[in-house]
């Protein structure tokens, strides 16, 4: 079982590079975050000719997920507990070849301190809550997606400028940790503690091509599930 994460920052725009993807890698399950598009507009017959089914919780220009799997997709998860009609399109999950797969796009919160800050707070107390309620630490569960969290110095180029800023607070690491304290673990560090591994880049200062990037995409799975995790 192959399962993939890319925050695909505008799957129209990216179409044919995530058409490339599925046909080089073959993955068994690619989840995507930002899609940035309504429902009614999503490009699902391309995917689903390359084999896929598809699912997609969406909204127009902003955020929004999707799961392609190379099987059949159950048990249907849309949005968080308490979410109004007008909340963020955030969440999708469903169960496929008995993995139970969520993918999520976390709240990048802006700046420490202000109301978007706090709704990220809220946001993963709410998403630890979705997890109690809907899973269980002995299911196979893998929760993937970009959390705009590092969980530590180890996933920051440079600490000392990062400490206490935006997506590497002590807040958000702990409400973080809290989520994980479910069952989940970092699928990346059963197989190696090295730092300096990055997902996320600045895209100001030529920052990509230094390398000066964060961790902040991330795939955890439920202790059931990580004996299967041979990579």
């Amino acid at each position: 079982m192959k399962i993939t994460t890319w925050n695909v920052n505008g799957i129209r725009a990216r179409l044919t590079h995530v058409v490339d993807f599925l046909r080089e890698h073959q993955p068994d399950v690619l989840c995507l975050q930002e899609t940035k598009v309504e429902d009614a507009l999503f490009p699902r017959e391309v995917l689903e000719d390359e084999g896929y089914e598809v699912s997609w919780y969406g909204q127009k220009g902003y955020n929004g997920v999707a799961i392609l799997s190379a099987s059949a997709q159950s048990e249907p998860v849309r949005g968080l507990p308490g979410d109004g009609p007008d909340a963020d399109r955030r969440v999708l999950g469903a169960t496929v070849a008995g993995y139970r797969v969520l993918d999520l796009y976390v709240p990048n919160g802006q700046d420490v301190g202000t109301d978007k800050y706090r709704f990220k707070l809220d946001w993963l107390q709410r998403l630890r809550t979705l997890l109690d309620a809907r899973y269980r630490p002995t299911d196979k569960v893998v929760v993937v997606g970009d959390f705009n969290v590092a969980i530590d110095d180890r996933d920051v180029h440079d600490p000392a400028w990062w400490h206490e800023r935006i997506l590497c607070s002590t807040a958000e690491r702990q409400a973080l940790a809290h989520v994980l304290a479910f069952g989940l673990q970092d699928a990346m560090r059963l197989h190696t503690q090295e730092g300096g591994i990055y997902t996320w880049w600045h895209y100001r200062a030529g920052a990509a091509f230094k390398d000066d990037g964060l961790r902040i995409d991330y795939v955890f799975c439920s202790p059931t599930a990580a004996k299967h995790c041979t990579e």
